[in-house]
């Protein structure tokens, strides 16, 4: 198979989004997660996917002319969003015990699976 533009744009390479607040400027910021500085920003999500989408086609394109190394998806770090139900007084305890930790509510029942398997 020929690794060609077509090749790495087709990969499933994680984009992350984030909401921007209004103190930055509002909008929408969306990254690559295995490519520092490849990134779009915009008004919704989706435009700034697309952003990223382009920006991500450009760098890929001058890789190939310099004939760089490009990095395959990274499946092992690969985040999955599930949805989970718990009980509501579960969920404000939890807050309450992680707000002076600084992490998420992710991050601790990720360590808290971790700590358990």
């Amino acid at each position: 198979m020929k690794k060609d533009l077509n090749y790495y744009t087709n990969l499933d390479y994680e984009i992350i989004t984030k909401k921007i607040s209004k103190n930055d400027g509002d909008g929408w910021f969306a990254y690559y997660k295995d490519f520092k500085g490849v990134m779009g920003d915009g008004k919704t999500p989706q435009e700034a996917i697309s952003e990223a989408l382009e920006a991500f086609k450009a760098f890929i394109e001058v890789a190939l002319s310099n004939g760089d190394t490009i990095a395959l998806p990274n499946e092992e770090d690969k985040t999955v969003r599930i949805n989970i139900t718990m009980p509501s007084k579960l969920v404000k305890r939890i807050d309450e015990y992680i707000a002076p930790l600084h992490i998420t509510r992710s991050a601790f029942l990720q360590k808290l699976a971790k700590g358990a398997i």
